[in-house]
């Protein structure tokens, strides 16, 4: 080849490689919602969610204790104030990513556009350092929340975990809080712990890397099953609100029907239930 032809092949081949290669990531824009989920492949994006699906903090029944626990924390944080990273643990559907919706929605109604909420899935939790180096520059207070976070048997991801939360050498960045919600107390499986138990030299060694992840959270939050009172609470609370015209008693006898079929109470069940009523007598909510 002619070195006249050699440079307009080259651009060609250039061009082609350049329409192959992924578009450049844009500019990070904390403005444009307040609230986001993370993905970091293709390329890493931050994408908008129009609206939370979030339940009124108000309309949380039988958590009282966890709820002034997380929303002060939660509110100390958006008022620019250092806060603890939290962790709730429990039972399923006691409330956990409902109560860390709804603080966050609560804090931003008392400070317009304090707190974004970050969204990033279990399965990407090995790139939370790369989600928090983008964070670190904006000006932007930001909850990263992690929802049904546990670990597994051969799982490594729980290391990048604790050295993120307070072991590496930048540090969390000081706009950034770390929510996470489990259903175990240790966030690893009984294998996991057991396999720990096994190669250690020493026992303590095995009791200190059980609880050592978890000891990483300041605030750490324990839910669980509710009783009937307090489930009544919960079904009365969402009727009121939403008006749905039902007799208590007959509310009540509903509501007890629906739970036994369901095998429990809890606040999900409760809004399940909630869901179901409305629908029968053709009243719309917001799900």
């Amino acid at each position: 080849m002619h070195d006249a032809d050699l440079l307009p092949a080259l651009t060609r081949i250039a061009e082609a490689l350049e329409r192959l290669a992924p578009p450049p990531a844009g500019a990070l824009d904390l403005t444009a919602a307040d609230a986001f989920v993370w993905h970091p492949a293709p390329r890493p994006l931050l994408a908008p969610v129009p609206r939370v699906a979030a339940v009124p903090i108000g309309l949380l029944r039988g958590v009282d204790r966890q709820k002034d626990l997380l929303l002060e924390n939660t509110l100390r944080f958006a008022r620019g104030f250092t806060a603890n990273n939290a962790m709730l643990w429990g039972a399923r559907g006691t409330g956990k990513s409902s109560l860390v919706k709804a603080a966050h929605a609560a804090a931003n109604a008392e400070i317009p556009g304090a707190l974004a909420l970050i969204e990033i899935h279990r399965e990407d939790i090995r790139t939370l350092p790369d989600l928090l180096g983008q964070l670190r520059a904006q000006p932007r207070r930001c909850l990263v929340f992690c929802d049904d976070l546990s670990f597994e048997r051969e799982d490594s991801d729980y290391k990048a975990l604790k050295s993120v939360l307070d072991g590496g050498i930048e540090g969390r960045p000081p706009n950034v809080l770390f929510y996470a919600t489990s259903n175990r107390r240790h966030l690893m499986s009984r294998d996991m712990i057991e396999n720990e138990r096994s190669t250690a030299i020493h026992g303590s060694e095995a009791i200190e890397e059980k609880v050592s992840l978890s000891d990483r959270f300041g605030l750490w939050i324990g839910f669980h099953n509710a009783d009937q009172d307090t489930f009544f609470a919960m079904v009365e609370g969402y009727a009121a609100h939403f008006g749905l015209p039902v007799p208590q008693e007959e509310l009540r006898a509903q509501a007890v029907e629906w739970s036994v079929t369901r095998g429990g109470r809890s606040g999900r069940v409760a809004w399940q239930f909630i869901l179901d009523l409305a629908g029968r007598l053709g009243v719309r909510i917001e799900a």
